[in-house]
């Protein structure tokens, strides 16, 4: 009997330990909240998801509601992409840091924004059969690519000021990495979409 009992103890404590590392990995984590943070009861996780996804009893009707609450969230999201809304932007782009973030890079020009246009010409221009023409190609795509670099260098010291000056208390892992992928991007092409003008300051 003991044994039975020690058993089925065990298979409890798993099964338990297994609950709180799905509830765990079940709540999105903020990019620019520290690691550590307490991990939510049990019970709260679990009323959490059945408040989510409340089984019908039926698969197919709960896979067809389940299909519809996804395509609600994509359009939401890509309703709040095209205007900013933060209930229901990706969780990178969430909180104060990372707005400020976009609209700290969406107020200048960045070099590296024209690197597609550029790279289009440059690269015509380097199938002409001319070798003078192929030399100018040559210097074009490094100046290009020097440009860039200074132009990111500069990027990194002014964000990253300007973000311990107006965030000192908040969590700013990745921020400066998270502007410099968003300079790469066309500004038209941007999402979020920028909600400042060149040259208007956060």
């Amino acid at each position: 009997m003991g044994f039975v009992f020690g058993s089925r103890s065990s298979k409890e404590e798993k099964a338990a330990a297994t609950d709180k590392v799905s509830a765990d990995l079940s709540q999105p984590r903020d990019p620019q909240a520290p690691k550590g943070r307490p991990t939510p009861k049990r019970s709260v996780a679990q009323s959490q998801r059945k408040a989510v996804v409340a089984s019908t009893g039926n698969r197919k009707e709960d896979a067809k509601r389940a299909r519809e609450r996804r395509r609600a969230e994509m359009a939401k999201q890509r309703e709040a992409l095209a205007n900013g809304d933060e209930r229901y932007l990706p969780t990178r782009d969430k909180g104060p840091v990372r707005r400020f973030v976009r609209d700290f890079v969406d107020s200048r020009f960045s070099v590296a924004e024209m690197f597609l246009p550029l790279a289009v010409v440059i690269l015509v221009l380097s199938m002409v059969r001319q070798p003078a023409i192929q030399n100018i190609a040559l210097l074009l795509w490094l100046a290009v690519i020097a440009l860039i670099i200074l132009d990111s260098i500069g990027l990194v010291f002014r964000l990253r000021k300007a973000l311990i000056t107006r965030f000192p208390n908040e969590p700013r892992r990745g921020a400066v990495a998270y502007g410099i992928m968003r300079t790469l991007q066309m500004r038209r092409l941007r999402l979020p979409k920028p909600q400042v003008k060149r040259g208007e300051r956060p």
